[in-house]
């Protein structure tokens, strides 16, 4: 098939799935202001929330989505030898800190190669914001993506998805992303002091590793807030990383250790298997999956851990939400015991609602959170919307609320 042909069908997905996500978002903007707003306070949102959780967020129809793919951004691909039009089709997922007088997100974008969910190549691109919501600054190449170095094993030809990213003590950012080969799944370590230049150490397990040939997703560092910063967090020495297999068969919340950030060991039982720290529900928004969200906060009432539940069908899902769908909840683990689960809420406390998050690439509904930033005594939290672009909702807590107003309620994290 020649180049032109691919590009064609490629452009023609594109087509058909911008064409269904914008007739989304034109219904949005034919509504009123009022029915607008209602839309976004609607029922599925608990008006309250345990003292420990973080939230209630809000959203805004008249801002989101705040990122959305970019035909026209071209990349030369060391990959495919040839320009690639590297976020044409999809841009989600993303990771999110501060950075001086800004936010800065780094966001998954997919091209129009391939087809399907998974099909696609994956690149990680960069857009910054002074006010958490409106675009400073938005970068045209993408800042980490699959090439000739040591991680082609494990990113050709699926590429780089899901970041999550935490800055380490000494100042640098660490992230945590997956790497996909098309066979499986590993999370993969980068560094970097700048936020563009990046680089990759390869899988955060060694193949000596009991995930040795399973997949492996979605690593969240644990952090806390140290002098309005958010830090990479040492519990009894060690930083700990919240983990998941990807697997129906086995969907639990594991863990893991490392001294340095970037290799890790996961936490295991007697027979050598990863502990289990937090199950699916059946009946519940998480009863087939769970994915850890943007890097837990030490706090002290505990480490606040936000994830993202698929529910499950008819069958085993909760049917007040909609079916198959993405939603957020909260676990509250022990601050000196990141194993034990200390409070869970019941329910989501944000649900893929408005148009944009249930049209696009995933229609079922996605509201997926990997992102989450402090800046001006207000909390960012940034999420996918039905794997095609980026929103993002804000809780600004009260000046007597310990949870995000005081550093001093979080643990300090020590070098």
């Amino acid at each position: 098939m020649n180049c032109l042909v691919k590009f064609l069908i490629g452009r023609r997905i594109y087509l058909d799935e911008m064409i269904g996500f914008s007739i989304a978002l034109g219904l949005a903007a034919l509504l009123p202001a009022s029915a607008q707003t209602a839309a976004v306070h609607a029922p599925h949102t608990p008006a309250r929330l345990p003292a420990w959780a973080l939230g209630p967020f809000k959203r805004f129809a008249d801002i989101n989505p705040i990122i959305t793919p970019r035909p026209a951004s071209v990349f030369s691909c060391p990959m495919r030898r040839r320009d690639i039009h590297w976020e044409m089709l999809h841009t989600f997922n993303p990771a999110a800190i501060t950075v001086s007088d800004r936010i800065a997100v780094l966001y998954r974008a997919e091209d129009d190669t391939g087809q399907g969910i998974g099909g696609h190549t994956s690149r990680l691109g960069l857009w910054t914001s002074i006010d958490g919501t409106h675009s400073t600054e938005r970068f045209s190449l993408p800042v980490l993506y699959p090439d000739n170095d040591i991680a082609k094993p494990f990113e050709w030809d699926g590429g780089c998805e899901d970041p999550r990213i935490v800055q380490a003590p000494d100042g640098t950012y660490v992230l945590t992303y997956v790497a996909w080969n098309r066979s499986k799944a590993n999370i993969c370590i980068a560094t970097s002091r700048d936020l563009h230049i990046w680089k990759k150490h390869g899988p955060a397990f060694n193949s000596a590793s009991p995930t040795d040939g399973e997949w492996t997703k979605s690593g969240a560092i644990v952090t806390t807030v140290v002098g309005g910063k958010i830090l990479a967090a040492r519990i009894k020495g060690k930083y700990w990383m919240y983990w998941e297999h990807d697997s129906e068969a086995d969907p639990s919340i594991f863990l893991a250790v490392s001294e340095d950030l970037i290799h890790w060991t996961p936490v295991v039982e007697a027979n050598g298997h990863p502990v289990p720290v937090l199950k699916t529900r059946k009946g519940s928004f998480d009863a087939r999956l769970m994915d850890p969200g943007p890097p837990p906060l030490l706090t002290s009432a505990g480490i606040i851990f936000i994830y993202n539940g698929k529910n499950g069908d008819a069958h085993d899902g909760d049917q007040a939400y909609p079916l198959l769908s993405y939603s957020m909840g909260q676990a509250l683990f022990s601050a000196d015991d990141p194993a034990h689960v200390i409070a869970r809420l019941q329910k989501p406390f944000l649900v893929p609602e408005l148009p944009f998050e249930r049209s696009g690439q995933y229609t079922n509904g996605t509201a997926f959170a990997e992102g989450l930033a402090w800046k001006n005594g207000t909390w960012y939290l940034y999420y996918g919307s039905a794997d095609s672009v980026i929103a993002v909702a804000t809780w600004t807590p009260a000046r007597d609320d310990l949870r995000g107003s005081a550093p001093r309620t979080f643990r300090e994290a020590k070098p």
